[in-house]
């Protein structure tokens, strides 16, 4: 049996850059084992797989894998699947869709060549104090922007959102690996586990996403769902109305731009984020 696959790439101004995604179509016929396994073969931060597909209506449902585990959302996935479904898999290819994830439904809409998701309403969790993360960086305190607090933001997925006060701090940034891990596995609120740190002076927003997996310390090149927690934060903390472009992944060389879209009013969060997707290849996996 054979698997029709896409590999894209997502929040790309240029091919070979932004975060890779594989797509494969027809996988209602996988189970969650095979998924994991094609997954962990790709290898790429994130792969999806679409259970379910209506033409007609513009709808999907997909699953979410990293090497190691399943996504409840991530926003990477969501825009690269989504490209491919209107530009590749859908006849009439539709300008707005809606993309079933285990969260919920994400609405999906493409303006010229960017491709937005409609982030669901944040969550805001603990915050913490600048001294938990001298035990396992090399920041020193007067790194850290106290200007916004240091929290774990979920809107599906959940990051701890950490304000630093230069672009060379981020540049520079060093973890270590065990310590980091102890300090997430005591202290966030979900299974899901990372630190998003960024950097913001006037239009200028630059951030890094760094986790565990696999037993490995891994930096992200674009994390959409990191993004809408970080546009919901900037959002609360900074200013009611955002429109601004996120610049991950430069220190990694996927350099990626990830648009940021969004106004808080009446305690209602609307966050939007977009970016490009790059067409790299499609083929055949044989399962």
């Amino acid at each position: 049996m054979n698997l029709p696959f896409y590999i894209v790439d997502v929040f790309a101004e240029k091919k070979y850059l932004g975060n890779q995604l594989a797509v494969f179509t027809g996988a209602d016929v996988l189970n969650t084992e095979e998924m994991q396994k094609i997954a962990s073969e790709i290898n790429f931060a994130e792969s999806t797989f679409i259970i379910k597909l209506d033409d007609k209506n513009g709808v999907a449902e997909i699953r979410i894998f990293t090497p190691e585990h399943e996504m409840q959302f991530a926003g990477h996935p969501i825009i690269g699947t989504s490209w491919v479904l209107m530009n590749r898999i859908f006849e009439n290819q539709p300008k707005n869709i809606s993309l079933s994830v285990p969260i919920g439904v994400i609405p999906i809409f493409q303006s010229g060549d960017l491709v937005w998701l409609q982030a669901a309403q944040p969550q805001f969790l603990d915050t913490f104090l600048a001294k938990d993360f001298l035990k396992f960086s090399n920041l020193t305190s007067t790194d850290f922007d106290d200007e916004f607090p240091i929290q774990e933001v979920t809107t599906g997925s959940a990051f701890v959102i950490v304000p630093l006060k230069s672009k060379k701090a981020l540049e520079n940034l060093v973890l270590d690996k065990v310590e980091m891990n102890r300090w997430l596995q005591a202290n966030c609120k979900t299974n899901h586990r990372a630190i998003y740190f960024y950097f913001l002076e006037e239009n200028n927003l630059v951030s890094r996403m760094l986790y565990i997996e696999d037993n490995q310390l891994k930096e992200d090149s674009a994390t959409g769902s990191a993004s809408t927690c970080l546009q919901a934060f900037l959002l609360k903390y900074h200013s009611a109305e955002i429109q601004i472009v996120n610049h991950q992944g430069e220190f990694i060389n996927r350099a990626s731009q990830i648009y940021f879209d969004g106004k808080l009013a009446n305690n209602h969060f609307d966050i939007k984020i977009g970016g490009k997707t790059q067409f790299i290849a499609k083929g055949e996996w044989e399962v």
